[in-house]
């Protein structure tokens, strides 16, 4: 395998499990080191264990996506060590379910700090000093949620629909920078967000549950997806097929989109 990472230096948040892990060995394996953050260090911890085997650098390091004062942290350690980063991702995040007005304030704001305000924290801290080195990319996770928007889901569409504007607005900011900007917009697939998420209604809680434990995409496919999107500096990733089809649909016939995503909405709640 090409090594086209060889020596560069990728810095990726929720790394010590799912997508963030699957990311990190992927980067791994094309020569890239790589700094592991996450709130649970456990985790984190044996994803670097994993990298230091692939025989790349890596360290890890505590990292709460709401508090730009640990992002500054991370960033001059990673500083420390290497002397730059090329290449930050934004993947960590969480999910709040449940109808509008129904959902508490507290989980609208648990769900937004991390999925949107952990990806503006990011970038506000990063993109500055990739414009020093004159070089970067940016990878923001966001989801089919963004643009195919399931009634029950209103925190996390909400966020997820913010990541796909930050990053288009981004990358035309940066775009003679030197840096690229991808924003990442997969269906869901098998990670450990259910472990997490939050919900006002038991049973809507427990279909969503069920599409992200059931998903039959992994996300070493979504890894593998992304490193190609970095490469070749690709603004957008979006999988499966199904998946892109939402996609053009909810772009050029967005009333359209609208009754099909009513549609599935009500299957799943029939057979969840």
């Amino acid at each position: 395998m090409t090594r086209s990472g060889f020596g560069k230096v990728a810095a990726i948040t929720g790394a010590g499990s799912g997508l963030g892990g699957a990311l990190a060995l992927a980067l791994a394996s094309h020569g890239w080191n790589v700094a592991v953050s996450d709130i649970n260090m456990v985790g984190a911890q044996e994803t670097v264990d994993a990298l230091h085997g692939v025989g790349v650098e890596a360290f890890a390091r505590s990292v709460d996506v709401t508090r730009p004062e640990d992002f500054e942290a991370w960033a001059e350690a990673i500083q420390a060590k290497w002397g730059r980063c090329d290449l930050l991702v934004n993947n960590a995040g969480v999910a709040a379910v449940g109808e509008i007005g129904e959902v508490s304030l507290e989980d609208w704001r648990w769900c937004v700090d991390v999925d949107l305000f952990g990806v503006v924290h990011g970038c506000h801290v990063f993109v500055p000093r990739m414009k020093a080195q004159g070089s970067g990319h940016v990878v923001n996770i966001s989801s089919v949620a963004a643009y195919a928007m399931s009634a029950h889901m209103g925190p996390y569409n909400v966020a997820k629909a913010g990541v796909v504007a930050l990053s288009e607005t981004l990358r035309g900011e940066v775009k003679d920078a030197g840096i690229g900007v991808t924003v990442v917009c997969p269906a869901f697939f098998r990670t450990r967000l259910a472990e997490t998420m939050r919900s006002s209604n038991d049973k809507i809680g427990g279909i969503a549950r069920k599409l992200v434990e059931s998903a039959g995409m992994s996300a070493d496919t979504v890894a593998e997806r992304i490193v190609d999107a970095v490469i070749h500096n690709k603004p957008y990733v979006v999988e499966p097929s199904v998946a892109q089809f939402m996609f053009v649909l909810r772009r050029l016939f967005p009333a359209k989109a609208s009754v099909a995503i009513g549609a599935m909405t009500k299957l799943a709640k029939r057979f969840g």
